[in-house]
């Protein structure tokens, strides 16, 4: 028996057949249509569904569920994406639209939220607070408390990418100022690479992006650090200082068993997370505890989405 789950992102939608042992087994990724409408939104999620389902030959009876995690504060209650800064498709009931053409349940989250809960479910030792930090188009966060996704009374808790970390910074797409999202995604790290390279015309960046800015990636500042490279390594270093004010700031907040970095960026978390650990670690108020925060990197990367809003009928 299959449950599938769907991720909706700043730059592509995955939809994946999650078996019961939580084990992604086929996906099919389409890219995202920042322009649709809740009703043209729901019609491409259940033509991916259906795609996915022909492609590898599952039908209507193998399939228990289907989990939708969204950008934005999504109501499960109303079935309402009631805020998204990166996606404008919140006018509309999402929930209902897709409910009314499927007889399966439709489960409707935060994606950062689906993450979390994906990460934590394929911990062999589940510890009783997990905060889970994505860095992709933007920062997301999900936090589980007791075994529970911790959403506040309007389902809008753990949007930890909207704190303050410069005040009077950077404008962020939420409409304020200085937060962390503007400093720590995956766009932040790119347009900060970018401004690097032109004032350092010989950096190795310019070559692995064959010369041109428009593609450069996360990946390849990681790579060029990888390198040597001397404008990387200053781009990471100031990269990971910021990420450090904010996951230092959660850190003091919430003092969580483990803190887990998601999104593309984990998958150079052998670069990143001893930076991180250096960095956090003389900033958190807990600094000479015995016990402290596990920062870890995430072990599903980009599936947890997926593999968490496919089993969002276990929380």
């Amino acid at each position: 028996m299959y449950d599938i789950g769907i991720d909706v992102g700043g730059t592509g939608i995955t939809a994946g057949l999650v078996d019961d042992e939580c084990r992604l087994t086929a996906g099919k990724t389409i890219a995202t249509d920042r322009e649709l409408t809740a009703g043209a939104m729901a019609g491409v999620l259940l033509g991916l569904v259906r795609d996915l389902m022909a492609e590898n030959g599952v039908n209507a009876s193998g399939v228990r569920t289907i989990g939708v995690g969204v950008p934005g504060t999504a109501n499960a209650e109303t079935g309402r994406i009631e805020y998204a800064n990166n996606l404008p498709f919140c006018q509309g009931n999402l929930r209902d639209l897709l409910q009314r053409q499927t007889s399966k349940k439709i489960y409707f989250e935060n994606d950062a939220n689906a993450a979390a809960w994906g990460e934590y479910l394929v911990l062999d030792k589940k510890p009783d607070s997990f905060l889970m930090v994505t860095l992709g188009t933007g920062v997301g966060g999900g936090i589980i408390q007791d075994g529970k996704i911790l959403r506040g009374v309007n389902y809008a808790a753990g949007e930890l990418g909207h704190m303050t970390i410069r005040y009077n910074g950077i404008p962020c797409n939420c409409g304020r100022r200085g937060c962390l999202e503007a400093y720590a995604s995956a766009e932040a790290l790119i347009a900060r690479a970018r401004r690097a390279m032109d004032k350092k015309r010989k950096s190795f960046l310019w070559e692995l992006c064959g010369q041109n800015q428009e593609n450069m990636n996360a990946k390849l500042v990681f790579d060029a650090y990888r390198q040597g490279d001397k404008t990387a390594v200053k781009v990471l270093e100031k990269y990971a200082e910021l990420l450090s004010e904010g996951l230092a700031n959660m850190i003091n907040i919430l003092q969580p068993r483990v803190l887990c970095i998601g999104g593309g960026i984990s998958r150079s978390g052998d670069i990143l997370l001893p930076m991180l650990r250096e960095r956090v670690s003389g900033k958190i108020y807990s600094r000479d505890s015995a016990v402290n925060t596990e920062l870890r990197a995430a072990r599903l990367d980009n599936n947890a989405g997926i593999i968490g809003a496919a089993k969002l009928w276990q929380v």
